[in-house]
């Protein structure tokens, strides 16, 4: 043949005796079979190294092996779920059975190779006798096996050209999901992707985003490295270093360089403390002692993967508690105690030892003695635990395929030869549902059963070291998490976030806070959100965004307090003042201050004060409509009235030929519908309104004037009929006191137009939510302006100084007035004071004033006031003060 035959011979195995026209006895492969309709082959890893050595013959010759206690285990499965299907109603029923092929493949690809040679050979055709099926080699239906993905690989690519169905029971590498590429695979276990996904998930929920990773080199170990690698990334860990061993364990100067090279790599990264391993057992040996003998003190979290997850000899339980901890990801498995009864009673098997010479070799290696008997299979025992997972995938295996058979089976005759062949069982067996124990399983779409991972804690119990299911340990991720920090830098509070510097690992950063009006609410965050900039506000380096807050004048506001105080004081004054008036309404200073125009004053400063208290609280669109139109239309009716009264002194004194257009009452209501129109305009056109104004950390709300022109119009004309009205006041200021208002209006005018020049430029330049207030103060210096400059005299005069609240008084005052020669009044007021009663009620009737020319051809000048106790000039005073 074309390629190098390898002989499987060890020192204390015999070979089987079978034969073959194909194989030369001396080359076929070790292993044993029991007849069968139908053949399953398996492939064990019963040896585990083997150093090739060639000979002149040109055979080649392996030696230093190491004898497989797991697998001899998995092989012994596979044996007792043969017996099992076979002493089942399944097959009996059928008239078939299962025999087996089990070949040792002493993890060796080539060795598996030349095993699956003989499964796909078939000499035994011409013969229907299956008593003597031992004599022949019997193309095998199906093969069950191998343990490592390097070796499944192989063997897939042989079995393919045939399409002989091949179910695994541990080999997990991703790429043989891949049906395209290996049509016949299937397997008993889940995928590497699998495994990978569930290793990223601790690693995150631990935070344990700097590891490292070590691997095999060979199918397995790249496969199960790039799947680490995708899904980490995508989960943001970051991966330190990859490192490499040699696929071979043979070559141990090459071996021991690449574990002082993973030394050196785990003493430069000091912040990674946990390592995710997809290598062999024997190569995290030779590394943790390799750590062990140079004192490597710093304890670090391994993460295995099933690889060696269930090999506890890899460390003994004292150098387990200098390394640090080991965390195992094994295949989810079921109850196996049928199988553990079968090895207790194995030694009684008569059938398996005569036809089993690799189990008589495992018998040769401790059965000297009854005691060494025991020490055999509880080492046999235990062995099958660490390893559960296998040999249940391994029952799942030959139930898969005996189910498989019996359906098709069920339908033809199957105790002839080649009743079945290979490719006719396999979409059988890849698209059913089999049971198993009362549970049903199906091969998935790429030939796989997912069963699950166990995460299992590596513990030194006793002198061994055992694993411990996760699971029922409910504190364990607590613990550990407190323990074992692998982080490149500290983790970002809420409030900051990552920052990498470039071509550095995004795991490697800085700590940055969130700027003005963006947060992070969680640690290490890759970027600060931003706040809602309408609603919500942040200060730099903020966990959270703060509701921003609404700013107006509010009713608990001190300054608002105390002004809405004062315009309440304001409206009880007026109240006061206007009950006293009316009280008093006869009293000359009541009627010299104007009478019923008092009562309408007082009315519209009610108004204004009452119009200030729309200036507090929660801006609405009504509010600040109403605000402006109430004040402007009271005070301009407050400012008409006191330009009637200043008209009228001066219309009686000094202007007597405009007095006849003197209609006070139509004056005032021009006023006021002058002023209702400006308002109403505003209204219409340009209308005050609620508006919000975006702050930092606060909304401001406030009332928009709509239009600043409108609102200079009417404030203005109030100002224009002020103005006047000053002018007026000013003009008779030196008129006879009693008579004489012109002093408090033109101080009361000049308090208001001074108040009001003041405002314009704050009311211009503040901002914020005092703003309504600075209107507010001016509207009540306005309003006290008016109480104190027009009605507080009088009523001091109406309270405190009643014997000057007379007509006489009053009529002395004019007297006295018109002997200081002021121009006109003393020719017309004194000669009238001595004329009749009828002359004298002409002269009092001041709304009329002088209706005819009188003239004088001398003065009079009296030496003495004229006689108060004449009927007649009483009467005239009384009309003359009822103006």
């Amino acid at each position: 043949m074309s390629y190098l035959l390898i002989l499987i011979l060890l020192r204390l195995l015999p070979v089987t005796e079978q034969t073959s026209d194909v194989l030369p006895k001396e080359t076929r492969p070790a292993g044993f079979s029991v007849p069968g309709n139908f053949i399953i082959g398996g492939l064990f890893p019963i040896h585990k190294v083997l150093w090739p050595v060639i000979h002149l013959s040109s055979h080649l010759s392996l030696t230093g092996c190491s004898f497989s206690t797991a697998g001899v285990s998995q092989s012994l499965a596979m044996i007792h779920a043969v017996e099992t299907v076979n002493n089942s109603p399944l097959l009996a029923r059928l008239g078939v059975t299962l025999g087996y092929k089990i070949h040792d493949t002493c993890s060796d690809v080539t060795t598996a190779l030349r095993a699956t040679e003989d499964f796909t050979q078939d000499d035994c055709s011409s013969t229907m006798d299956f008593t003597n099926m031992d004599k022949c080699s019997q193309r095998s239906t199906a093969v069950i096996g191998a343990y490592h993905s390097e070796m499944s690989i192989a063997v897939a690519r042989e079995l393919n050209l045939e399409l002989i169905p091949q179910v695994s029971y541990a080999s997990t590498a991703d790429i043989l999901s891949d049906k395209s590429r290996f049509p016949a695979f299937s397997r008993t276990v889940p995928s590497d992707m699998h495994q990978t996904s569930a290793m990223v998930k601790l690693l995150q929920e631990n935070k344990w985003t700097w590891v490292g990773v070590v691997t095999t080199d060979g199918d397995y170990g790249r496969s199960a490295l790039d799947s680490f690698l995708s899904q980490a990334f995508q989960a943001g860990i970051c991966v330190a270093f990859k490192e490499i061993f040699p696929d071979s364990v043979t070559n141990t100067k090459k071996l021991q360089f690449a574990v002082s090279r993973i030394i050196q790599t785990l003493h430069t990264n000091t912040k990674v403390r946990v390592v995710v391993s997809f290598a062999k057992p024997e190569h995290m040996s030779r590394l943790f002692r390799g750590l062990l003998d140079q004192s490597d003190t710093n304890r670090r979290l391994w993460v295995a993967s099933d690889n060696w997850s269930t090999s506890p000899k890899v460390v003994t339980h004292e150098e387990l508690n200098l390394i640090g901890w080991v965390v195992g990801f094994s295949f989810e498995s079921r109850d196996i105690t049928p199988f553990k009864e079968f090895l207790k009673n194995l030694e009684f098997d008569s059938v398996a030892q005569k036809n089993n010479s690799l189990l008589k070799e495992f018998y040769s290696t401790f059965m000297n003695n009854n005691n060494e008997q025991v020490f055999m299979m509880e080492n046999l025992i235990t062995s099958t635990d660490a390893g559960k997972c296998n040999v249940f995938s391994i029952q799942m295996a030959v139930n898969a395929i005996a189910q498989a058979v019996a359906k098709l089976c069920s339908n033809r005759n199957c105790t002839t030869p080649g009743a079945i062949q290979p490719w006719e069982l396999l979409p059988e067996l890849r698209n059913s549902t089999y049971e198993m124990n009362g549970t049903s399983y199906t091969f998935d779409e790429n030939g796989d059963v997912n069963l699950g991972y166990q995460i299992s804690l590596w513990s030194t119990i006793g002198q061994s070291v055992q694993t411990l299911n996760l699971i029922i340990i409910s504190d364990f991720k607590f613990v550990l998490t407190q323990s074992v920090t692998s982080k490149c830098s500290n983790s970002c509070n809420p409030g900051q976030f990552k920052k990498s510097a470039e071509g550095q690992h995004t795991c490697c950063y800085d700590c940055i806070e969130c700027a003005e009006n963006q947060y992070s609410n969680s640690t290490d965050m890759d970027q600060c959100y931003s706040c809602d900039n309408i609603l919500e506000w942040a200060e730099p380096g903020s966990s959270t965004c703060k509701p921003k807050t609404p700013e107006f004048f509010a009713w608990n506001d001190g300054f608002a307090m105390f002004l809405l105080s004062l315009a309440a004081l304001g409206v009880l004054v007026v109240f006061l003042v206007s009950f006293l008036f009316l009280w008093h309404r006869d009293s000359p200073v009541v009627k010299a201050a104007g009478g019923p125009l008092c009562q309408l004053i007082l009315f519209s400063l009610v108004g204004s004060f009452v119009s200030s208290v729309f200036f507090v609280g929660k801006p609405m669109d009504i509010q600040c409509k109403v605000r402006q139109v109430l004040y402007s239309l009271s005070f301009t009716l407050c400012v008409s009235c006191i330009l009637v009264k200043s008209l009228k002194i001066l219309l009686a004194f000094q202007m007597k030929p405009l007095s006849r257009l003197y209609k006070p009452y139509i004056i005032v209501c021009f006023c006021v519908l002058v002023q209702g129109a400006n308002c109403t305009w505003w209204l219409i056109l340009f209308s005050p309104h609620k508006t919000s104004v975006i702050n930092t950390s606060s909304i401001l709300e406030e009332c928009r004037e709509g239009s600043y022109v409108a609102f200079g119009a009417v404030f203005g004309y109030i100002a224009l009929l002020a103005l006047v009205c000053f002018i007026f006041a000013f003009k008779g200021r030196k008129l006879p006191e009693k008579y004489n208002e012109a002093k408090f209006i033109t101080f009361g005018m000049l308090v208001y137009l001074m108040a009001w020049v003041i405002f314009i430029p704050i009311y211009v330049t503040t901002a914020g939510k005092y703003l309504p207030a600075v209107e507010m103060v001016v509207i009540l210096i306005s309003n006290y302006a008016i109480l104190c400059c027009h009605f507080f005299p009088k009523c001091y005069a109406i309270i405190f100084r009643r014997m000057y609240n007379t007509r006489a008084d009053f009529m002395r005052n004019v007297y006295e007035y018109s002997t200081k020669g002021a121009g006109s009044l003393g020719d017309l007021i004194l000669p009238e004071v001595y004329k009749s009663a009828e002359n004298l009620y002409t002269i009092s009737k001041l709304p009329h004033l002088f209706p005819g020319k009188t003239e004088f051809k001398q003065r009079q000048q009296p030496t003495a006031p004229p006689a108060i106790t004449q009927e007649k000039p009483r009467l005239s005073l009384k009309r003359t003060l009822s103006i």
